[in-house]
């Protein structure tokens, strides 16, 4: 029987997990991100992984840094066969990376080597691609550098938000992982180097690119928001006060009117201009200090003294 080692964080990263269990691996240890405190009260919580991994029985391993540290030496202890990761978070030690016989594999959210790093599906969503996918991939030193052993596209559809793509890739990775790992154990898988011509980054998300710029097209803002959608959302100021925007649409306006400009209301939306002469239609908003809600809900309630010619910034 095949061991392994699993390692990973979010939700992306449960259903691979409970895939190696249910296909029988001897998954030795689960290593993942140490409790953090969440929402306004700031209540210590286990990742995801975590708490799966306790449903399932098997022991969980923590480590604040892995580099240097006690568990770095535990993990390495239990010698696995193979090492699997899924959105862990932490570039793995070369010491680590040469104790499995098999190697150590990667479950990554995008079509490598587009989009290295730590948002790949956020990145893609924003750049408004039209396909991405998943990679299972060997690790290196490098972040994200490893040689592509398997991977499987999708489309990128207009309704897609970040979060929709986050379960519909975790879901395919947890599928071509399961298809994969026979080769690996086999030692008849393919590997294919990366073409360090065509890299490129997907960093974590920065403060600045959740703030929506008015300036740009309609076609812009809409995929910063599903790109930002459902974490952290896109955001924008009115009244002096930060204004999530969960959902907006192009709208089929055309206007000169300065780019945050409310140019139109309706019963279910209003209309904001954007840069290009285009405008969006906002569908549901999240006032400050308040939770989403649909934009008909805002305009009746919250935002029922919204005027055309109010200024979004």
């Amino acid at each position: 029987m095949t061991s392994i080692v699993f390692m990973g964080t979010p939700n992306f990263s449960v259903p691979v997990l409970q895939m190696l269990v249910e296909e029988g691996y001897d998954v030795l240890a689960v290593v993942t991100q140490p409790d953090r405190p969440v929402g306004r009260k700031r209540i210590l919580t286990p990742p995801p992984v975590k708490a799966a991994a306790l449903e399932l029985g098997l022991p969980v391993i923590q480590p604040e840094k892995l580099r240097g540290s006690e568990e770095l030496q535990q993990i390495i202890a239990l010698n696995p066969d193979l090492v699997v990761t899924a959105a862990f978070g932490q570039i793995l030690p070369k010491s680590l990376l040469d104790t499995p016989k098999l190697g150590c594999v990667n479950v990554h959210a995008s079509l490598l080597p587009k989009y290295r790093g730590g948002a790949p599906i956020h990145q893609a969503v924003l750049d408004g691609e039209a396909e991405t996918g998943v990679t299972i991939m060997y690790m290196a030193e490098k972040l994200d550098a490893g040689d592509i052993i398997s991977q499987r596209a999708i489309t990128i559809e207009d309704h897609h938000t970040t979060g929709q793509l986050f379960d519909e890739l975790s879901i395919i990775g947890r599928d071509l992982l399961k298809e994969t790992i026979p080769a690996i154990v086999a030692g008849t898988n393919s590997r294919t180097p990366q073409d360090e011509s065509l890299v490129t980054f997907a960093h974590n998300i920065s403060r600045e690119q959740e703030r929506i710029d008015w300036t740009k097209s309609a076609r812009t803002v809409f995929n910063q928001v599903r790109g930002l959608n459902s974490w952290p959302v896109a955001y924008t100021t009115f009244a002096d006060e930060n204004v999530k925007i969960w959902a907006v649409r192009e709208s089929a306006e055309t206007t000169t009117a300065a780019p945050g400009t409310v140019v139109a209301k309706a019963k279910k939306f209003f209309t904001v201009a954007c840069g290009e002469g285009t405008a969006v239609d906002v569908l549901e908003i999240q006032p400050a200090g308040k939770k989403a809600m649909p934009a008909v809900n805002y305009l009746n309630g919250v935002g029922s003294k919204l005027a055309i010619g109010d200024l979004f910034e």
